[in-house]
């Protein structure tokens, strides 16, 4: 679900194509350019959070590593916390881990173990929306610790894979659908 028009159509501009990147038939959706210009990663802020506002969210969960820098500014938009899920041995506290499979083999996301109390309202920010198994692994999480998932916010949906339909149309809101 796009959000506004004119600023879908502004992050449209502002993104960069790089092919080949990181491997061989890949176009690479870079964001650097949006993510240079205040104004316009101001307008992406409050667009992510938008849909959630009146929520009452208590923790944002950015899933590494883009999710990072647009989760943490959606968590201070919404007056909430703010949750690193990061790839297995990259926290320094007691974790939980929750593993997924990759189009060859596995990778995993950890959050601590103290990072979501029981019963507090998460939204899930990444910056794309593939196939969906990278936020389906950080809402197992959630649900393992006792969160409510109250949605997932990207800056981008590529529609032409199976993640929205994989993660619920209904909890799942982007800037663009591509």
């Amino acid at each position: 679900m796009t959000t506004d028009l004119t600023l879908a159509d502004d992050v449209k501009a502002r993104m960069r194509d790089v092919k080949d990147f990181p491997r061989p038939g890949i176009v690479f959706k870079d964001i650097t350019p949006l993510l240079a210009d205040p104004v316009l990663f101001g307008r992406v802020i409050n667009g992510m959070a938008a849909p959630f506002r009146g929520q009452h969210v208590t923790k944002v969960i950015g899933v590494e590593a883009r999710g990072f820098i647009l989760g943490a500014p959606v968590a201070l938009a919404l007056n909430a916390g703010f949750v690193p899920a990061r790839k297995p041995g990259k926290l320094p506290h007691h974790t939980i881990v929750e593993r997924y499979a990759l189009e060859y083999g596995t990778d995993g996301l950890e959050i601590h173990q103290d990072a979501i109390l029981k019963g507090e309202r998460v939204v899930i920010v990444d910056d794309v929306l593939a196939t969906g198994g990278t936020a389906e692994a950080t809402m197992k999480l959630t649900a393992q610790l006792g969160g409510d998932l109250v949605g997932f916010s990207f800056l981008m949906a590529l529609g032409f894979l199976d993640g929205v339909k994989r993660l619920g149309a209904d909890r799942v809101r982007s800037i663009i659908t591509l």
